[in-house]
């Protein structure tokens, strides 16, 4: 079945739950479920399926040093992993995505690579075809067949797709809501994923990128950053990010996020780190965990909020690692340790794999399911993108099954709005995949804006989701 085949479908089963029984009755008169829940036990792949891994003991593996030495950050540096298990034709079109497409560079902890392909095969083919159709793969390794032939960017596509640097107020300091800030404290990561929003700065630059620098030294930054905060007591929610907080030296993220929690009118603080399942390790080690812990007191002793925000996209990246490394946070005084995933099409676009990454983060690794978005609006991401009435039938295919506090609410991140629940919007043109939104408070670039609470701002489904009419008039624009 082709993506438009598969698309039309969905289009017709609009509202419908998956797999609908009709009330049927299963075995012993129970009700069959679109879906049924079966607890599963979290598992660490065998790494040493891998050629190049045969040999990495198991003192390496929860190494977080070993783990960033170790990263996979070229074809050449992946043939030594996985040696002839994956066929020329993979790496050919590994090669032409990376040459063509990729916005950000490879970067891959051993980790993370781990939780692809997990079956154990000899078969060169075989293991080509499960690495391919992998659901982690697809986003972390992108490759050139995986782009949309015909669209692979929408047009009002654009690097910086929620214009956070539009809204710096200091560099890096990004004041888009009227009670939070955003601080991009440094643009690198342990890991870096093809759909990243902040492909305009984070990473190394591509064949397609060049990207951004961050002109000022870390410490004038941060002191900026502090400044700005005391200086505008209407801000009360911290997002501490970058890139990935994993990256900075502890005693420099310690020492900041002290400085932070001396400001009375901050009340919620947030770590923001992928590392937490794509490279758990580092918070595991015994100076972080330490570390952690001491900002945790201090931030309880202040009546703050303090919680960690990850990004887990599919069930099988939560393993008894990360578990660890999630209860481990907890156990030393962070208040959440919560997800913030994306929504990808081939990585979790059913009802079923959002379901079973929510019961395994909720229910075996503490940590909570907080917000999937949908993929923004970079360039060359139409392929994972989903349109608006998808997310709409996601969100309502999940409903009823976790705890509601664990329930997570799908996001549309629209450009000079912010986060809207998908069912927010104003009005909807399907035939040309436009929606509209309305938002109630001004961004920091709109202090004397007189249109912004009121101007319908747009939204833009991928063009192939459109029927053949639809697809037409954007090809004639």
């Amino acid at each position: 079945m082709t993506v438009q085949e598969a698309i039309a479908r969905q289009r017709d089963d609009l509202g419908k739950g998956r797999g609908d029984t009709d009330g049927h009755l299963g075995e012993g008169g129970r009700a069959e479920q679109p879906y049924e829940y079966v607890r599963r036990e979290l598992v660490e792949p065998d790494w040493r399926r891998f050629p190049g891994w045969r040999d990495v003991t198991a003192e390496q593996w929860r190494d977080a040093q070993w783990q960033r030495v170790n990263c996979v950050r070229n074809i050449r540096q992946l043939r030594r992993v996985v040696g002839d298990l994956l066929t020329e034709r993979f790496y050919e079109d590994l090669d032409a995505d990376h040459r063509e497409m990729a916005t950000m560079s490879m970067l891959l902890p051993p980790q993370m690579l781990n939780t692809m392909a997990r079956e154990e095969t000899t078969d060169p083919e075989a293991f080509t075809d499960a690495f391919l159709a992998d659901p982690v793969r697809r986003y972390m390794l992108p490759v050139r067949s995986d782009r949309h032939p015909v669209w692979p960017s929408h047009p009002h596509s654009s690097r910086d797709s929620l214009h956070e640097a539009e809204m710096w107020v200091v560099e890096g300091l990004t004041h888009r809501y009227p009670t939070k800030v955003l601080a991009e404290m440094l643009s690198t990561c342990p890991q870096y994923c093809g759909h990243c929003t902040r492909m305009d700065l984070v990473g190394n630059s591509t064949p397609q990128v060049d990207k951004l620098r961050l002109g000022l030294k870390p410490v004038d930054r941060q002191d900026r950053m502090i400044q700005y905060l005391r200086e505008t007591p209407g801000v009360r929610d911290v997002v501490v990010s970058g890139g990935d907080v994993a990256n900075m030296p502890w005693h420099q993220l310690e020492s900041f996020l002290m400085r932070l929690l001396e400001i009375e009118t901050v009340r919620d603080v947030r770590l923001a780190s992928k590392a937490l399942a794509g490279l758990p390790q580092h918070w595991l080690q015994p100076k972080v965990v330490e570390g952690l812990e001491r900002v945790a007191r201090t931030a309880a002793r202040r009546g703050v909020n303090l919680a960690i925000h990850t990004h887990v996209n599919h069930v099988n990246s939560v393993t008894p690692l990360v578990a660890e490394a999630a209860r481990t946070a907890l156990a030393v005084g962070v208040r959440d340790v919560r997800n913030q995933g994306v929504l990808m099409r081939g990585v979790n676009d059913s009802a079923e794999a959002l379901l079973d990454l929510c019961f395994a983060l909720q229910g075996e690794a503490g940590v909570l399911p907080y917000y999937f978005y949908m993929c923004d609006m970079i360039p060359n991401a139409e392929h994972w993108r989903l349109a608006v009435w998808e997310a709409q039938r996601l969100q309502h295919a999940i409903m009823g099954y976790l705890p509601g506090y664990a329930t997570p609410r799908l996001i549309c991140d629209v450009p000079y709005v912010g986060k809207r629940w998908v069912h927010q919007l104003a009005e909807y043109d399907h035939e040309h995949g436009v929606s509209y939104w309305t938002k109630n408070y001004r961004t920091g670039i709109e202090a004397e804006d007189p249109d912004a609470l009121t101007r319908r701002y747009p939204y833009y489904d991928p063009i192939y989701t459109l029927d053949e009419r639809g697809q037409r008039w954007w090809a004639d624009q």
